[in-house]
């Protein structure tokens, strides 16, 4: 073969392999479209216009556009009673209280993810998304099944050390559950509200959820 063919050869052979290169980068495209998720987000904000739920909202907006299903539960604003360790439900079976943990028993089961999203409050979770979670103990047999999950926490201080524990927390029950951790939007320095527009949290939490 004379060089100007094989010159010729070669410069085919790249356009190919170029062309296969941008067609495999769109099959994940493609796959994603054919796999969406029931996303099941569970807040525990008092707050209606707090700087967690304002992340949420951000969160749902960039599921969404990228076709997810997203069904939302405001622990705050529901009637949740804590439990109180009857054990009558034996762990997988109907609680002694009738109230709006219902829906998170319709809705969690079949989710592909859940999250959880709460300020800080006094070192902690918010008392109403905790009085969800412990509540889980009534559906545990049915959702020990693999989910992707996130969280969403903001609080005041600027002290990365003050989340650990519930970073830590939140880690130990995905460990339990057999879930799996796709990100976390820890927004510190944020107190009043409406404070967290001011900062790039918003657009983490919009691109955490766009990426799913």
């Amino acid at each position: 073969m004379n060089r100007r063919n094989f010159i010729k050869n070669s410069l085919i052979t790249a356009s190919v392999m170029a062309l296969g290169a941008i067609v495999s980068k769109f099959v994940p495209l493609k796959i994603n479209k054919e796999n969406k998720m029931k996303i099941l987000v569970i807040t525990g904000s008092p707050r209606k216009n707090g700087n967690s739920n304002t992340l949420v909202d951000n969160f749902i907006k960039g599921a969404t556009e990228n076709g997810h299903n997203v069904v939302r539960f405001d622990s705050a604003f529901k009637n949740v009673h804590p439990c109180v360790a009857c054990n009558k439900c034996g762990m997988d079976g109907d609680c002694v209280f009738n109230d709006d943990f219902n829906f998170i028993k319709e809705n969690i089961v079949d989710s592909d993810m859940v999250v959880f999203a709460t300020p800080m409050y006094y070192f902690g979770i918010s008392a109403q998304l905790k009085a969800v979670i412990d509540r889980f103990y009534s559906i545990n047999g049915k959702i020990h099944t693999p989910k992707k999950s996130a969280l969403i926490l903001t609080y005041a201080d600027a002290s990365a050390s003050e989340a650990e524990p519930i970073k830590k927390h939140y880690e130990v029950l995905l460990n339990y559950l057999g879930w799996q951790d796709v990100g976390q939007i820890i927004a510190s320095g944020v107190w009043t509200e409406g404070s967290v527009n001011n900062t790039d949290y918003p657009k983490q939490a919009h691109e955490l959820g766009k990426s799913l």
